[in-house]
């Protein structure tokens, strides 16, 4: 396949392909391992998702940092814990389908097919087509397409994560009087009073469907995160201590970034019928 002029195909590590983007909207990475969009700087702003700058670049192995794709479970997989945390799909390479230009931005289209190795961890025929244009608006959306003969059912997630100047005078809107699941210790049900701010770890579930706006005045803007065919609003940060524990991030990288992400999970995940399909997106935008 031919490249437009503004995508370049380059090899982080030998083996490792990498789409660098130079547009007039916008500069960007995307990797073909999982799909995963790395970078995104709209033109005239600082960048917008955050990379670990210890981020493990490896085949198989999941990137830290911009958008990963949890799929097709959630966390821990919910019967076999020796299953990959958040699926497969963003261990694997996917194939690129289309990429394309225009002076609006780069629009570029992955797809990610059942095979014997995908057989051996969830039993279903399927297609999962991953969509990014990269603009002055992020725009990315996973479509699942069943193959199969039989219904099944998917819990999936744009881990999306975006940096902030100080996590500490962070706010996010859009998810006051809204029940959350708290993860942290014990899995609790609580109720959102008033807009989210952050002074410990964070690791909730909220039960919303709705577009947040996240307002970080270190930096001195808004960032808006709009969400489509997803009834989960995921919101984490690490905090100290395990962050610690993360070998891929920095101890004091916490402070820097927050995850807001578009997701079906617990009683939000959705079922597909047979030949049927799945779309669940997210927008990203200063």
């Amino acid at each position: 396949m031919s490249l437009p002029a503004s995508i370049t195909l380059s090899e982080a590590i030998p083996g490792y392909p990498t789409f660098t983007v130079n547009h007039a909207t916008c500069t960007a990475r995307v990797a073909l391992n999982g799909a995963h969009v790395m970078e995104w700087t709209p033109t005239g702003h600082s960048p917008v998702l955050y990379l670990s700058p210890e981020a493990v670049l490896e085949p198989g192995k999941p990137i830290r940092g911009g958008i990963p794709v949890c799929w097709p479970w959630f966390n821990a997989h919910p019967s076999d814990a020796s299953k990959p945390m958040h699926g497969f799909a963003r261990n694997r390479p996917w194939t690129l389908m289309e990429a394309s230009e225009s002076e609006e931005g780069v629009k570029m289209s992955f797809v990610l097919c059942s095979d014997a190795a995908t057989h051996e961890l969830w039993p279903f025929e399927f297609e999962a087509h991953l969509t990014v244009i990269l603009g002055a608006k992020l725009d990315v959306s996973l479509q699942t397409i069943n193959k199969s003969g039989s219904e099944f059912s998917v819990a999936e997630a744009l881990h999306t994560y975006l940096t902030v100047g100080d996590i500490a005078q962070v706010t996010v809107k859009g998810l006051a009087e809204t029940t959350y699941l708290d993860t942290v210790g014990e899995r609790t049900l609580r109720h959102q009073t008033g807009d989210i701010t952050f002074d410990q770890e964070v690791d909730r579930q909220y039960f919303s469907g709705g577009t947040v706006v996240v307002e970080d005045p270190a930096l001195g803007r808004k960032l808006t995160v709009e969400k489509n065919g997803s009834g989960t609003t995921v919101v984490w940060n690490p905090w100290i201590e395990k962050s610690k524990r993360l070998g891929d991030l920095p101890d004091e990288a916490y402070h820097q970034f927050l995850c807001v992400e578009a997701a079906n999970a617990g009683e939000a995940v959705v079922t597909v019928p047979p030949g049927g399909a799945h779309v669940i997106q997210t927008i990203i935008s200063l």
